[in-house]
């Protein structure tokens, strides 16, 4: 799949992503909702092809998924950075059974971070989703994300394996935490 290189602002990113996995008829989203996903899924929500699934924990979005794979159906799972450690063990599932996951990652504790509980987990995303075979790229600004998004969407079906893209913080704003 091919993607405009035009650039996209922090508000319309979501509209080209949606209009990548529309393209993709990527079927199934799990969400754990999350702020910097807001826009995109309300596009998907809207989108009557799409079935938006809201999970009560991140793992359970990799199950959904390889059900959904084995159903015929292509998903994508979008969660914050914070939740990338509840998706260990389930993530060892996708490479015993290589079936294809797509994982979209809003990032947490980077340098502007208010919250201190969100910076561990915002250090270590890439590293323990690479430790687990995942295949990781990050999108520093709005305008990588739907080129990134399009080529691990691409990968993870063409290869049946796992691919995330972690989004920077500076990407989407910095959240306050009061």
């Amino acid at each position: 799949m091919t993607v405009s290189r035009t650039p996209v602002s922090a508000a319309d990113w979501p509209t080209a992503v949606h209009g990548i996995l529309h393209a993709a008829h990527v079927r199934q989203i799990a969400v754990v909702p999350d702020a910097g996903l807001s826009g995109l899924l309300t596009l998907c929500e809207s989108d009557r092809t799409m079935r938006v699934v809201r999970l009560t924990t991140e793992e359970e979005g990799v199950a959904l998924l390889a059900g959904a794979w084995l159903g015929g159906e292509k998903g994508i799972l979008l969660l914050q950075s914070s939740g990338t450690g509840n998706c260990i063990n389930m993530l060892a599932l996708t490479a015993a059974c290589r079936f294809p996951l797509l994982m979209l990652v809003t990032m947490r504790g980077e340098p502007g971070e208010s919250n201190p509980a969100q910076i561990p987990m915002g250090n270590a995303t890439a590293r323990v989703l690479e430790a687990m075979g995942v295949h990781v790229t990050r999108a520093e600004c709005a305008d990588d994300i739907p080129g990134l998004v399009s080529a691990a969407l691409d990968s993870a079906y063409a290869a049946e394996s796992a691919h995330a893209v972690l989004v920077a913080q500076q990407a989407l704003g910095f959240k306050e935490f009061k």
